[in-house]
């Protein structure tokens, strides 16, 4: 018996769900997958990349249980890490897609060992990775990847 399935949903932190929601389909151009809202202030928005449905990105808004002390412990310890990896095909077009559409990349396209990398983060600080794997990195890369970029 297989006791652990696949990863459905990852969640990341922001302030306003309408805000991210609007960011992660216009400006990133995933696809809002599901918007159901359960009883004031609970509410849970996902999105993924055109055609995916797992893993979804949860659009998360900090409920009562959590306080600010909270909210910010969580957010600074997600600062300096680059949990989530978006695959493309072309990283350095995919960068200047994206730019144009307003989002804020700390780092532009670089050559690593791995592929072309650049890094991005949405209006709430969350961060992310571009990516596009080197031939002999795309079986690894893709393992840890939510899915490919717009």
């Amino acid at each position: 018996m297989r006791l652990i399935t696949p990863l459905t949903l990852v969640s990341i932190l922001v302030r306003d769900q309408d805000m991210a929601l609007r960011f992660y389909t216009e400006a990133i151009g995933l696809e809002k997958c599901l918007d159901v809202t359960y009883a004031p202030g609970l509410r849970l928005v996902t999105v993924a990349p055109k055609g995916q449905r797992k893993p979804q990105l949860a659009l998360a808004k900090p409920d009562a249980f959590h306080d600010d002390g909270w909210v910010q412990t969580a957010q600074e310890r997600m600062k300096h890490n680059v949990p989530w990896v978006f695959a493309t095909q072309d990283c350095i077009s995919m960068y200047e897609k994206l730019a144009t559409r307003g989002v804020s990349f700390s780092q532009v396209p670089t050559r690593q060992l791995y592929g072309v990398e650049a890094m991005f983060t949405d209006p709430d600080g969350n961060m992310f990775s571009l990516l596009e794997p080197s031939p002999e990195a795309r079986s690894l890369c893709l393992a840890r990847c939510i899915g490919f970029a717009a």
